[in-house]
């Protein structure tokens, strides 16, 4: 156990913190959940624009919601408390070794990382949902992004990335799984065959859409860190 945490700290190092203010500032937007607002709107647009009933619609959007409840609630409410790991930024024998952008340094605990478990979760469930691999790429692109940013500022180990990046995946495709099932149930006879469209019915416009924002909402990230 003594050389996993020395390797999870080994790694921490290479990870957290540089001597550059742009990339401080860069990690701090792309680890907001306020900066990815519009990559949420879009992915609900893809959602409505693709959907012929509003039980589809509510039923995707409830499969959101769950992928929510059970992969932050179980980080933020059972693990995080019950293992009792500290977040190198507080933890007493590192905090002060481990760099801080703004003096953040997050709450106690931080096995395993929220931030990975959510983004993941929903990338792979949006992937399996969606099906287009150019969407896939950019979903988890998206995710690791988000990984890195907590690692960068000291917010979480490497380890709590891995396990929260395990167990985004399982929640994204179980709730997948609980998706198709009550899909097929509403309509039985599915079978879509389209150039224009993915196996599962999505517009690859659409899809366009979403990666569109997607890269203008990091041109954003990347701008306003310039100017901050």
């Amino acid at each position: 156990m003594q050389t996993l945490v020395d390797i999870d700290r080994t790694l921490l190092a290479f990870f957290n913190g540089s001597e550059s203010l742009y990339v401080d500032n860069l990690a701090v937007a792309l680890t907001s959940g306020f900066t990815w607002i519009p990559l949420y709107l879009s992915l609900l647009y893809v959602v409505i624009k693709n959907s012929e009933t509003m039980k589809q619609i509510m039923l995707v959007i409830g499969c959101v919601c769950l992928c929510i409840i059970l992969s932050d609630g179980l980080a933020d409410f059972i693990m995080k408390p019950m293992v009792g790991r500290f977040r190198p930024s507080q933890d007493p024998l590192l905090k002060y070794a481990v760099d801080v952008v703004n003096g953040t340094r997050g709450t106690l605990y931080g096995f395993f990382s929220a931030h990975a478990s959510n983004t993941f979760c929903i990338a792979v469930f949006f992937s399996l949902l969606v099906r287009n691999s150019k969407f896939v790429t950019a979903m988890i692109a998206w995710s690791l992004v988000n990984c890195w940013t907590r690692m960068y500022l000291g917010l979480h180990y490497p380890g709590d990335i891995l396990a929260g990046l395990l167990w985004g995946g399982i929640v994204g495709a179980f709730v997948y799984f609980v998706y198709i099932k009550a899909y097929l149930r509403m309509y039985p006879d599915f079978n879509y065959i389209s150039s224009q469209y993915t196996t599962t019915g999505y517009n690859r416009v659409d899809i366009d859409i979403v990666l569109l924002v997607l890269t203008l909402t990091l041109l954003y990230a990347v701008m306003r860190s310039l100017l901050f």
